[in-house]
């Protein structure tokens, strides 16, 4: 009688754990379809619009505003230390400084020239000195180029709870 409810126990056990959801970051193979591994919030890529089209919405915010956004961009940095942090080419040399909400995950930290869809809110920023030179810092930026930055800098920040990178 014992072996019979080990048995079932282990058969029930089994059974329970067949149908997990993938961890963040995993990738869903569907044949014929881009792949994008997931993280952050669930999102889907249907309704993106295109880097060009984000750059004018960017360009269109004042110092207040903000703007729920979801948009397609090429990574151009990422933060060395953790993946806390992306930049995204816009349009014509800008730029959008991409991070997590509430520090809440992270992405690779070797996506560089890779395909992304972040969702979230887009605003404009003021950002500090002490910023600029930790984020310098961050992306493996020398020390000269470190002490050179001395004026708070006006950029294009977005604050996103779902990322997808296309595989």
């Amino acid at each position: 009688m014992k072996s019979f409810n080990i048995i079932l126990v282990l058969l029930v056990l089994l059974t329970g754990c067949k149908n997990q959801q993938k961890p963040s970051g995993e990738k869903e193979n569907v044949p014929g379809a881009v792949n994008y591994a997931s993280y952050g919030r669930t999102i889907k890529h249907e309704g993106a619009i295109d880097s060009k089209e984000m750059s004018v919405k960017f360009e269109s915010l004042s110092d207040a505003d903000t703007l729920q956004a979801k948009f397609s961009a090429t990574v151009v940095d990422v933060c060395k230390a953790k993946g806390c942090w992306m930049k995204l080419n816009l349009n014509n040399g800008e730029e959008a400084m991409v991070k997590f909400k509430d520090y809440g995950f992270f992405v690779p930290k070797d996506i560089e020239g890779r395909e992304v869809i972040v969702n979230g809110i887009a605003f404009v920023a003021s950002m500090s000195v002490a910023d600029q030179k930790h984020y310098a810092k961050d992306a493996g930026q020398s020390q000269e180029a470190i002490a050179q930055i001395k004026e708070p800098k006006v950029t294009f920040e977005f604050v996103a709870d779902g990322v997808l990178i296309e595989q």
